[in-house]
């Protein structure tokens, strides 16, 4: 029993020292960053589809064994550059022949047009009938329409022997070969488009608003100009608001675009208006069949106070903010939260000018407890 007393005894004074241990423990250095009132932009993000300024699909005009692949998949080719070999046997065998006709014709015409010089001065005297004249001129006639005929189809088929030479149309970047040397191409079930060539130092981004979002641009737009600008933009078809791209890792590219197409009709299916920028691409990142987001400014908030995402505490769909008080007390804060805009979030309600919002620290404090604030810097990796 009294060695029983004592454990206890000793117990109490451990925990009564430990605990005024901790209560003499120094305060932690927590990151905050402080809430601000700014003009905030905000943005509409759209999915859309990256294409080439020019995608050219490279095709086989004339059927045969494809003889030779002459590139490299993947790179860069140049306008006139050769792309593909199909056997040329069956057409330089059919020039041969065409060649042949147009020889017979010539032949042909040289006999008429002899013939009718015997008959003309015949003619005069009356030692030939008129009848023999007029066979003698349509004759002559027909052997000149003959070499004619024989003329374009020879050209028609070194026009089709010029064809079993594919080149490239212009500058790009050219893809994955649909065919291999030895396969049939140019018919059926073979395929038809054997590669695309596309050009990408410029790129062409595709995508799709709703009615209601095109009214709110419209709207936006025409807030922001005179009558006769608008009357004057719209006639030159240069309504266009900011546009940028966010990248699929989360990135804002570093070229802002233009809009160059906006669809003339509401798309009755979809409820929706196709429209199309543009967007420098000089160090060629961008590719072809990539997504990405588009950003649109749609409108500028007023003093509004902008925080980074990883700020917020989430718990059954209700967020809160942990802040450090006057006293340097951590207390957590609900919030109302507005527009997301990547890594940013727009808080609507809940905080105020200068709060001191805990980040990147969040596991490390909880409610009352005593820290010391340090600010810290946040670059967002999606706004300006």
């Amino acid at each position: 029993m009294k060695y029983t007393i004592l454990c206890a005894v000793a117990c109490l004074f451990y925990s009564c020292k430990n605990d005024q241990a901790q209560e003499t423990r120094p305060p932690q250095e927590i990151p905050v960053i402080e809430a601000k009132k700014e003009d905030v932009p905000v943005y509409n993000e759209l999915v859309g589809q990256i294409y080439g300024l020019k995608d050219i699909p490279i095709r086989a005009r004339v059927d045969g064994y494809l003889e030779k692949i002459s590139f490299e998949e993947g790179t860069q080719v140049k306008k006139g550059q050769l792309l593909y070999s199909i056997d040329q046997d069956p057409y330089l065998a059919e020039v041969a022949e065409k060649r042949s006709g147009l020889a017979q014709a010539e032949t042909m015409l040289v006999n008429a047009k002899n013939e009718l010089e015997r008959y003309e001065p015949l003619a005069k005297i009356n030692a030939v009938s008129k009848s023999d004249l007029d066979a003698a001129k349509a004759t002559y006639e027909a052997s000149i329409s003959s070499v004619d005929a024989a003329n374009a189809n020879l050209k028609q088929s070194r026009i089709k022997l010029g064809y079993t030479q594919i080149t490239s149309p212009i500058d790009g970047l050219i893809g994955k070969t649909e065919a291999r040397e030895g396969e049939y191409v140019g018919k059926s079930p073979n395929p038809v488009i054997l590669n695309t060539v596309s050009r990408i130092d410029t790129v062409r981004v595709q995508f799709s608003i709703s009615e209601s979002k095109y009214l709110e641009l419209a709207r936006e737009y025409h807030a922001n100009k005179t009558a006769e600008e608008v009357s004057k933009d719209v006639h030159e078809g240069n309504i266009k608001p900011n546009v940028e791209l966010l990248l699929a890792d989360g990135t804002l590219f570093e070229h802002k675009g233009t809009i160059d197409f906006v669809n003339s009709q509401i798309n009755t299916t979809t409820g929706s208006l196709l429209i199309q920028a543009s967007f420098p691409n000089p160090s060629k990142i961008l590719r072809p069949g990539l997504y990405a987001k588009v950003r649109l400014q749609l409108t500028v908030a007023k003093d509004a106070i902008i925080i980074p995402q990883r700020c917020l505490i989430e718990l059954q769909g209700q967020y809160s903010v942990m802040i450090v008080d006057n006293d340097n007390k951590v207390v957590s804060n609900p919030v109302k939260i507005g527009t997301k805009m990547g890594d940013l979030v727009i808080i609507e309600e809940g905080l105020k000018h200068g709060n001191k919002v805990i980040i990147d620290a969040l596991q490390k404090v909880k409610t009352g407890m005593t820290v010391i604030p340090v600010e810290s810097e946040f670059k967002s990796k999606t706004a300006e």
